[in-house]
């Protein structure tokens, strides 16, 4: 299968073992916070409130990725 769709076979052997990356591990992470935080506001936050929210509690990212994870879970 990897000679197939030219990928390494560490790379085949990596999603076998662990679907989920790095990087999806911790945006399921920072849902979970951003979910929390806009449920204390009542749901009257937008994404650059939630973002400063999330540097008080030392989870750093950017206002981009905060928008974009709020926009994809609706």
């Amino acid at each position: 299968m990897c000679r197939l769709t030219t990928v390494h076979p560490g790379g085949c052997h990596g999603r076998k073992c662990d679907p989920v990356s790095a990087f999806g591990k911790n945006d399921q992470h920072l849902l979970g916070v951003l979910k929390l935080a806009l449920l204390e506001s009542g749901g009257v936050y937008g994404y650059r409130k939630l973002t400063l929210d999330m540097r008080d509690l030392e989870d750093r990212c950017g206002k981009h990725r905060v928008a974009h994870l709020i926009k994809l879970e609706g």
